[in-house]
């Protein structure tokens, strides 16, 4: 039995004994769970999950899939992989990084995993810069251009670089392209951009353009991320782990204890959002529209999300959350470690709706990850949502919905035949490259970096690196995209869903 398995059991166990849970499932009470303020799955992370195994992923993406990511890395055994981010927990390049890295060494391709190294006045600086390439004004001063040039010299300095190929995550990181040596001139160095760097700050992407212009390739999420570059520029999604312990199937029984340690009512409708305390995720702002939704519905709001290392800022979110949560009884707030990812995974399964307002975003593996679980998704149209979203396909955008009158709207919510179809289509948008497990990934890293660059340093194209198909559901969640310029009118979705 693996350990996974004997936490959810013994996790039930406890639950299925405990006074608390038999007095919030008892169908004839009129009593909420009580609200735990720090549930014990905070205080100590669970022992490791073994890492996957390629052929774990044969019941999701086929026998026929494993064996050519095999065949396929044939041609890179005995090369090496250098991955750099600036994070080892929190965020889903740590995510990804955590379960690609044991796949590539299994597949013989020997890679490392190195996270810079930065005081305050660093991360403070690249958080700055993040939100400037996504578009936040920003005054660039010479005091931050020189931190940032510092630190990175005191990273390039720290670490080796003597892989074959090094990829770069980021803009933390990238100036670490001047350890580039001349005596390795087979050496590929590949610039990865997460975020969406679409309407970027101007001063902020002219300091960092000479850096990127350097790399041999640069590798973007989404089409609209793109820039004008000298180099070979990939389209290359990122993934969610199916496997992994926040999308694994879970046991309802699980699902129930976690709602209870928690103090969640599963008998009324539940709306969440999980995300980093970060203003680009807006959660202020869902907290403002969830108190207008209850208006209409008698519901629940869940904010579930965490820090990150690289992250200075969210501390000082996470307490204007507070603020604007105060002490109301229905909206549960969670500030969850890293370790949690099991839990996430079962509020995400637990909630009616799943919410991303993002107001800047890169592609939004939250999104991802609640219509790989089948859960009805209003998301902001930002950064690489739209990827996941077809509007008026999958489901309906939001702003939209103003022109139904409601009980129009949740007629046709309600309709098995409108959502068991929608839920077709939006399965059909997935299987083209939205979900893949991390193996799938694996490949195409190999495809990139077996190339020699050489052929295309002329071209500023972006050639397409699709993740093969990875989903095999029959059904899909409907999504509702949701448009920007518009407020969070979250009363019909609750309506409609209730």
């Amino acid at each position: 039995m693996e350990p996974v398995e004997q936490q959810i059991q013994s996790d039930s166990a406890v639950t299925q004994s405990s006074p608390e849970h038999s007095a919030s499932s008892a169908p004839a009470s009129p009593v909420r769970p009580e609200r735990r303020r720090k549930p014990r799955t905070w205080e100590t992370p669970p022992a490791p999950v073994p890492p996957t195994r390629l052929d774990d992923y044969k019941s999701i993406v086929g026998e026929a899939e494993i064996d050519e990511l095999k065949f396929l890395a044939r041609e890179l055994k005995g090369k090496t992989v250098k991955m750099v981010n600036s994070t080892a927990v929190g965020g889903g390049v740590a995510e990804m990084l955590n379960q690609l890295v044991p796949l590539l060494n299994e597949m013989e391709v020997n890679t490392h995993w190195d996270v810079i190294t930065g005081g305050n006045d660093f991360f403070e600086v690249t958080k700055a810069f993040h939100n400037a390439l996504q578009g936040s004004d920003y005054n660039l001063t010479q005091h931050a251009r020189d931190i940032f040039m510092m630190h990175n010299e005191q990273n390039r300095q720290r670490i080796q670089f003597s892989e074959d190929f090094i990829v770069i995550h980021d803009p933390q990181p990238a100036a670490l392209i001047s350890a580039r040596q001349e005596s390795q001139p087979k050496q590929r160095w590949v610039w990865r951009c997460h975020i969406d760097l679409s309407s970027p700050n101007r001063e902020v992407w002219e300091f960092l353009r000479p850096f990127v212009e350097k790399y041999d390739a640069a590798i973007f999420s989404s089409q609209s991320f793109a820039r004008q570059l000298p180099i070979p520029q990939y389209l290359f999604y990122p993934c969610i782990d199916p496997l992994s312990e926040k999308n694994k199937d879970v046991d309802d029984s699980f699902v129930q204890h976690v709602c209870d340690e928690f103090g969640i009512d599963r008998s009324r409708p539940i709306v969440t959002q999980v995300s980093r305390f970060d203003r680009a995720k807006d959660p202020v702002g869902v907290v403002q529209a969830f108190k207008q939704a209850r208006k209409y519905v008698d519901c629940q709001l869940v904010l579930a999300g965490g820090g990150a290392s690289d992250d200075p800022e969210g501390a000082a979110v996470l307490k204007e959350v507070k603020e604007a949560v105060g002490e109301d009884p229905d909206i549960i707030l969670l500030d969850l470690p890293p370790w949690c990812a099991l839990q996430i995974n079962a509020l995400q399964r637990a909630s009616t709706i799943i919410v991303q307002k993002s107001i800047r975003e890169g592609f939004g593996l939250t999104v991802t990850e609640a219509l790989w679980k089948g859960k009805p998704t209003i998301a902001g149209a930002v950064g690489g949502i739209p990827n996941q979203i077809i509007h008026k396909l999958t489901w309906l955008r939001l702003s939209d919905t103003l022109s139904l009158d409601p009980p129009r709207f949740c007629q046709t919510a309600r309709s098995e035949r409108t959502r068991t179809r929608k839920g077709e289509l939006s399965d059909e948008h997935q299987r083209p490259a939205m979900v893949a497990a991390a193996s799938d990934i694996a490949v195409q890293w190999g495809e990139l970096k077996s190339r020699s660059f050489e052929s295309d340093r002329q071209e500023n194209t972006m050639a397409p690196a699709f993740a093969r198909a990875a989903v095999s559901r029959h059904e899909r969640a409907p999504a509702i995209r949701m448009d920007t310029q518009q407020p969070a009118k979250l009363p019909l979705i609750c309506r409609a869903f209730r």
